[in-house]
């Protein structure tokens, strides 16, 4: 178990992360794909965004052995999700080690009010947001690594798109705020002040920023990477498409290299078909798993 628990080692250990792609797994085969390919982490999940939306019924915490199998099978840093608010299977993932707990709103919601106390937890935790407020929100609970909520399991980029593209927009905005200004967009932001004032001060979040939902293609990461994400989260757009392997090194490529137009060409090169996808905007509001949390 860690020694050191400090927000400043949590987020220090997500910042390892910066620049990486972090891949949804449900098995050991599929994490030694991502492994293979230079995933710098994985996601251990029973069921990926795109089967959950499909199958509708509670999504929960996967299974330990699942997930003990996957920590088995690869050296990378394993994360896996938990509902928003349900700390008890925060504290289960806490004693199976994992190396990052994803308070998810892909997992049906455990608590209405409340969003867990990342505080005492010695394991960093990421939290999705669709704007800064929520982002804020988040840190101030203890988050330590933030990712741009996107709508996951679609393969559709636009909502990803939208929310980093808000929340880059609000950090810069604050950085034109004067004192008494920066208090009154505290208060709009529902977010704490001295979270803002740094922000403002700094014009980055005080911890990494990455993007996911809807990442199905190599130009899908370099675009959101020039956009300001720091890394990406991909979901099941490599594991449903016809050649994950290759797929998912291609991701890994245009990630790394987002501003060369060449390479990032060249790894979009015969990737074959790409998974099933769905418009964002033609889901029913209760289709939605991005307007989960606040």
């Amino acid at each position: 178990m860690r020694d050191e628990a400090t927000f400043r080692v949590k987020a220090g250990l997500a910042e390892m992360l910066k620049g990486g792609v972090i891949m949804d797994v449900v098995d050991a085969e599929q994490a030694k794909i991502a492994e293979d390919s230079g995933a710098v982490a994985v996601m251990a999940l029973e069921r990926v965004p795109s089967d959950i939306r499909r199958d509708g019924g509670v999504a929960r915490m996967s299974d330990p052995a699942m997930i003990k199998g996957i920590q088995e099978a690869v050296t990378i840093p394993v994360m896996a999700k938990a509902r928003i608010g349900h700390f008890a299977e925060a504290q289960v993932l806490e004693a199976l080690e994992v190396d990052y707990i994803d308070e998810s709103e892909v997992l049906t919601p455990a608590d209405e009010a409340n969003h867990i106390d990342k505080w005492g937890f010695k394991v960093p935790f990421v939290c999705g947001a669709t704007h800064l407020g929520e982002a804020l929100r988040r840190i101030g609970e203890g988050a330590a690594m933030i990712r741009s909520k996107g709508e996951a399991g679609t393969g559709d980029i636009v909502e990803a798109v939208r929310h980093l593209r808000a929340i880059r927009s609000e950090i810069r905005r604050l950085g034109t705020l004067d004192d008494m200004e920066l208090a009154t967009a505290a208060k709009e932001l529902q977010s704490p002040l001295d979270l803002v004032r740094q922000v403002a001060a700094e014009q980055k979040l005080p911890v990494v920023l990455f993007c996911a939902g809807g990442i199905a293609t190599p130009a899908d990461a370099s675009l959101v990477m020039q956009l300001g994400a720091e890394g990406v989260f991909v979901g099941s757009g490599i594991f449903k498409s016809e050649d994950p392997a290759t797929r998912a090194a291609a991701i890994v490529e245009a990630t790394t290299h987002f501003r060369d137009a060449d390479r990032v060409a060249k790894a979009s090169e015969g990737l074959g078909s790409a998974m099933q996808s769905l418009e964002s905007r033609k889901l029913d509001e209760q289709q939605l798993l991005a307007n989960r949390g606040w």
